[in-house]
């Protein structure tokens, strides 16, 4: 770890919640010793005791009951806002809190950034290690489609949508991140892409979710609307360079 500490990065964690308390304290658990400064896990209106949970596992919890995947995103980046400047971390990772992700790939999503090469890294479960079942087909073309129109419209190369990536604070602040919803992972990438931020990607494992049934994939109307949002938020964005241009 001392590598880490030499570089003085302040890593903040941030985990979008709903309805996870079977799981969340793995995460929590699983994440690198020493490397993360504070854990915030941003529940979204859970009723089966999430919050608790969290705090036992160590985490500190900001509530937003508003539902909406970027709503609590939102809600977390406030509250790291109003913290003092000396508390302000320069990193922040996002997570999800089912345990499909790997908290223990932290260190290599993190590093292009630690060593100055990266502005945002996604954690890619595409070119990762993918256990079998663990994203469905409509999830699969979806990580097709969405990269591709990005690449088509932005110029910039991304392989999947991965809710476990990291991103210089600053850099996050310009972007002016909006989308209340299951956007909110693409309207990153494409801020990112449409500020020339420097992104990379770096493989992570993945597997099924250990409890529960997912928001977006775990019913029909959910994998529809979360690809209508995804979609929409890309035509938004396109035009709005237009939009841009014109004023």
């Amino acid at each position: 770890m001392k590598e880490w500490e030499s570089l003085n990065l302040k890593i903040c964690v941030l985990i979008p919640v709903l309805n996870e308390s079977e799981s969340i304290g793995l995460v929590i658990r699983d994440l690198p010793p020493g490397i993360v400064g504070r854990v915030v896990v941003c529940d979204n209106g859970s009723t089966d005791g999430t919050p608790d949970r969290a705090r036992a596992a160590g985490a500190e919890v900001v509530i937003e009951p508003s539902r909406g995947y970027g709503n609590a995103c939102l809600c977390g980046l406030s509250y790291l806002g109003a913290l003092p400047s000396s508390e302000q971390p320069d990193v922040v990772v996002f997570l999800d809190g089912d345990y499909s992700d790997y908290p223990e790939d932290l260190l290599q999503v993190v590093r292009p950034i630690a060593e100055g090469r990266a502005d945002m890294v996604i954690g890619s479960r595409m070119t990762g290690k993918m256990e079998k079942g663990a994203m469905t087909l409509p999830q699969r073309f979806g990580n097709w489609l969405a990269p591709t129109l990005i690449r088509w419209f932005f110029g910039q190369k991304f392989t999947d949508l991965g809710p476990f990536r990291a991103i210089r604070r600053d850099s996050l602040q310009a972007l002016g991140m909006k989308d209340k919803n299951f956007g909110w992972t693409v309207e990153m990438q494409v801020k990112a892409a449409k500020k020339r931020l420097r992104c990379e990607e770096v493989p992570v494992r993945y597997r099924k979710r250990v409890h529960g049934r997912s928001k977006v994939s775990g019913t029909i109307r959910g994998t529809v609307l979360a690809g209508t949002i995804i979609i929409g938020v890309i035509v938004r964005e396109v035009f709005s360079d237009f939009f841009d241009e014109d004023s």
